[in-house]
């Protein structure tokens, strides 16, 4: 053997490793397993786990657009064009204390191209009867109608609350934070607390609820109760408030009464002709109690279902007060759910 046939051998070996090596670095890995997103069915439909968690998640919400009418609704312009889109997530899973679970809610209202509010309409938690965070208060529970005023001021507030259920009862108290400025006493204003209790049974065709609320503020009460009964093929509701004086739950009149009856006449049609009437509804001069005259509103609600998940709703109402002007106002609104 001379040294060519040295440097041929070698140099043979030396392809032969190389090309093993560049073999081995162009096989193809195994490729990692797949999660999908699996269907939640514990908390009703429309909830899915979050992937490698046992999390479960629902997304929804609604594009509304309406076209409101009334005197002067929009600076001299007696129509208006408005437009909201809102989407909700709810996080649900199983704990020691129940099912904890986490909601948030966006909002965005469109009144023009130029004149738009975007908000965060809801935000809190809920385990164990007990709910905190940024959410809607057991006043912004009215009729079905758009007849009835029976809450003032902003019904989310920034709160504390504890429900108790057992069947058809319900008992709870809320802790509200009150900011928002509002007609009240002279010399009082926001940056304050309230104080709200409900209680509810269901019998039956027969459901009442009797809510309370306590401004802390003004030191003065509001008082509610809601009373719905399934007669014929509708659900007669009735309502009265009393107010001590001016607060935050409700300050448009010392007392009130209103009534609707909620007429489903099949799948698609539901009319509501409703009517309101307010005793003493101007405050007194120092803020203590109430004084003036009266008013009344009466009107009827029209919803219909047009094809699954979009429905529309025209609402047409009259409003009087003594020594004031009469005004018509409502809406037409077309609503897409999802």
């Amino acid at each position: 053997m001379n040294i060519r046939t040295i440097l041929f051998a070698s140099v043979a070996a030396l392809a032969a490793a190389s090309g093993a090596r560049a073999a081995d670095a162009i096989v193809a890995a195994e490729p990692e397993p797949v999660e999908y997103v699996r269907v939640c069915d514990a908390y009703g439909t429309g909830y899915f786990y979050i992937p490698g968690t046992e999390t479960c998640l629902s997304i929804g919400g609604y594009i509304r657009t309406e076209v409101r009418f009334g005197d002067n609704i929009a600076g001299d312009s007696d129509v208006n064009f408005w437009t909201r889109g809102q989407v909700t997530f709810q996080a649900k899973n199983d704990t020691e204390y129940g099912t904890l679970t986490g909601v948030m809610t966006l909002r965005y209202n469109v009144n023009n191209a130029s004149d738009q509010e975007a908000l965060l309409d809801e935000g809190y938690l809920d385990i164990a009867g007990f709910r905190v965070g940024k959410l809607y208060s057991w006043w912004d529970d009215d009729m079905s109608g758009e007849t009835d005023t029976l809450a003032s001021n902003e019904t989310t507030h920034n709160s504390i609350r504890y429900q108790y259920e057992n069947g058809a009862f319900a008992a709870g108290l809320s802790i509200d934070e009150l900011e928002e400025d509002y007609a009240t006493k002279p010399g009082e204003g926001p940056n304050n607390f309230g104080v709200a209790g409900q209680v509810s049974y269901k019998a039956g065709a027969i459901s009442a609820y009797l809510l309370a609320g306590y401004d802390t503020d003004t030191s003065e009460v509001a008082v509610r109760g809601i009373v719905y009964a399934d007669i014929g093929p509708g659900t007669l509701g009735i309502a009265g408030i009393w107010a001590s004086g001016a607060n935050y739950y409700y300050e448009e009149s010392e007392w009130t009464i209103a009534a609707e009856y909620a007429l489903k006449i099949n799948d698609k049609w539901k009319i509501t002709p409703g009517f309101q009437y307010f005793e003493n509804i101007a405050l007194e001069a120092d803020g203590n109690g109430f004084t003036g005259g009266s008013a009344y509103t009466t009107g009827v609600t029209i919803d219909y279902q047009i094809v699954e998940d979009l429905r529309s709703k025209l609402s047409v109402q009259y409003h009087d007060e003594d020594e004031g002007d009469d005004e018509v106002f409502g809406f037409l609104r077309f609503q897409r759910d999802f």
